[in-house]
């Protein structure tokens, strides 16, 4: 296939792109590079892949709409991965603008792009932080949505609402995937796996939220991109759903499906396995509750496995070890 991986520097965007290269998959990687953490390493990632065979790397801001056409033009993509996003709660406390930007902004015009450019499936990345406030657990993407804690939930969700509309008026296919605390090597500086081994290998103290009384329906990259690769084939059909439990529209191609290993884990007991891993002790700083957090996350991953036959596996120890061998690697620690 032909597939336009956005966001294809970032984490996930990365590793998904990896992935379908060596599944013998044409790629074009679109990027803006945003430097909202260190774009070495996003330059790193996108030289990787540029090495493939197969990719074609492209660096501009999805929100330019002549390049976005010109580009879909040029590809002729049959299948489109939307991942590019502006990420993170605490951000969104100090730079709301950047969210509606990256997020609601360059989807609505990804999608109207696609209006004009029809692709056999459109795939684009939603949250865990869409289920807000529900305390009825595990998630499920069948659940109400209407009550986000901060600015990135609000405008991911919002893209959810603008990918059902296309999806409705123009029958444009579209799967939406919530992702739950992704985590693994090439991750992202900015999140609390990767701030917690770079302070405990470098003898720094660690700071800890609600003193650790939270819990994370951590997934592992190798895994959540295996399943989007997976629910690429399969596109939604109007009047099909695949069980009682599908989220499909009844007045579109369109559906939401959760991504994640369905196992909360405890807070504190993921800083235990980073500090196995480690070999090293962390310095605890314990801190309330940071503002637009939730106490816990847990996915319903029902629909994902009736979808494809899948279910995320990978348990911490063994995930952890995986991204702290590869942070003593990249950093030389």
């Amino acid at each position: 296939m032909k597939v336009l991986v956005t966001g294809s520097a970032g984490f996930i965007g990365f590793h998904l792109c990896r992935r379908l290269l060596a599944a013998g998959h044409r790629v074009a990687g679109v990027d803006a590079m945003v430097p909202y953490y260190d774009v070495r390493l996003k330059e790193a990632r996108h030289a990787l892949l540029a090495a493939e065979p197969g990719f074609a790397r492209h660096e501009f801001d999805l929100c330019e709409d002549g390049r976005l056409r010109a580009l879909l033009r040029a590809e002729a993509p049959e299948v489109v991965v939307h991942l590019a996003a502006q990420a993170g709660v605490r951000y969104a406390l100090e730079h709301p603008e950047s969210y509606v930007h990256n997020n609601l902004v360059a989807t609505s015009t990804l999608v109207e792009a696609l209006r004009h450019q029809k692709v056999r499936h459109l795939l684009m990345a939603s949250t865990s932080s869409a289920y807000g406030a529900n305390e009825k657990m595990p998630f499920r993407e069948t659940d109400a949505v209407a009550t986000p804690l901060n600015i990135y939930a609000a405008t991911k969700l919002a893209t959810e609402h603008v990918g059902h509309c296309y999806a409705h008026l123009w029958r444009q296919p579209v799967t939406m995937f919530r992702f739950f605390t992704v985590y693994g090597p090439w991750g992202r500086p900015d999140m609390a796996f990767f701030k917690f081994t770079d302070a405990i290998l470098n003898g720094r103290p660690i700071d800890i939220y609600n003193h650790g009384q939270m819990e994370r329906d951590f997934t592992y990259v190798a895994d959540l991109v295996q399943a989007i690769e997976k629910l690429i084939d399969c596109v939604p059909e109007q009047g099909k759903p695949v069980a009682e439990i599908d989220s499909l529209s009844p007045v579109a191609p369109f559906r939401v499906v959760n991504i994640g290993n369905a196992q909360p884990v405890q807070l504190l007991d993921f800083i235990a396995a980073i500090e196995r891993a480690a070999g090293r002790e962390a310095i605890r700083n314990l801190m309330p509750m940071q503002q637009g957090e939730v106490l816990k996350t847990w996915a319903d991953s029902s629909l994902l496995a009736a979808l494809t036959g899948y279910r995320p596996s990978t348990g911490i120890e063994e995930g952890i070890a995986a991204f702290v061998a590869w942070y003593r690697e990249y950093y030389g620690v």
